[in-house]
């Protein structure tokens, strides 16, 4: 309907309150939403950052017994990690395996990253655990988000051999990866593991970023080593 890509459009620009303002439109008018609808009206919510409403809008979607998919899913997943609700991310994982919907990177990242946000590391992990055994392929995101429930779980030595592993299987790292393994070393007051790291995103051609170079300063700072610390401030004002 005519409704349905407007508000398909919506959703590819993060335009939340437009897709609202159909979505109220199209009760005005009498005009029942199919699961295109709904789909892309939640995926709009989310992108915008209102998790409560996308939410709600999957719970319409539930009531009124429409087909709901992976897209679906993803997508009120994905606004679970927005709002850290990872009780209700785990929920609906749950749900996508006893209706055998299919599990795709997406649906694995975002419920890593709304357990990550609640503080649930143990249960990011168990999550991330699942990926190797399964046929989803591993992606930067998905592998930032374990990362860096491993480091703030205090684990640091599993964010590194996340960290290797990945490598290993030629998962591309990007500066996000980066930041989450030295932050994790950090964390640990592993000084010489973080330099090194750092290191390698010259040679990996990843652009380090202030949160990168805060994480490595931070761990020098940390563990004493001031003049280690002043060079790696002097290197990022330049």
């Amino acid at each position: 309907t005519t409704f349905s890509t407007a508000i398909s459009v919506c959703e590819k620009g993060t335009a939340w309150e437009s897709a609202l303002h159909l979505l109220g439109a199209m009760a005005q008018s009498k005009v029942e939403g199919n699961a295109i609808t709904f789909n892309a009206a939640i995926s709009a919510f989310e992108k915008g950052g209102q998790w409560i409403k996308a939410l709600q809008l999957f719970g319409r979607m539930v009531q009124r017994n429409l087909e709901t998919d992976t897209v679906t899913f993803n997508a009120a997943i994905s606004a679970c990690a927005k709002g850290s609700e990872w009780q209700k991310a785990l929920h609906l994982f749950g749900i996508m395996a006893g209706s055998k919907l299919k599990r795709n990177t997406i649906t694995l990242s975002a419920a890593i990253s709304a357990c990550e946000k609640g503080g649930e590391w143990d249960q990011a992990l168990h999550l991330f655990a699942g990926i190797w055994q399964s046929q989803v392929e591993l992606d930067t995101f998905t592998l930032s988000a374990a990362m860096s429930a491993c480091g703030k779980s205090g684990e640091w030595e599993k964010a590194l051999c996340l960290f290797r592993e990945v490598a290993e299987r030629r998962v591309e790292c990007n500066t996000i990866t980066f930041n989450a393994a030295i932050s994790a070393c950090e964390k640990a007051g592993e000084w010489e593991r973080a330099l090194h790291i750092f290191a390698r995103t010259s040679s990996s051609k990843v652009r380090a970023n202030t949160i990168t170079f805060n994480a490595a300063i931070s761990t020098c700072g940390k563990c004493g080593e001031w003049e280690t610390a002043l060079q790696l401030f002097n290197v990022m004002a330049l």
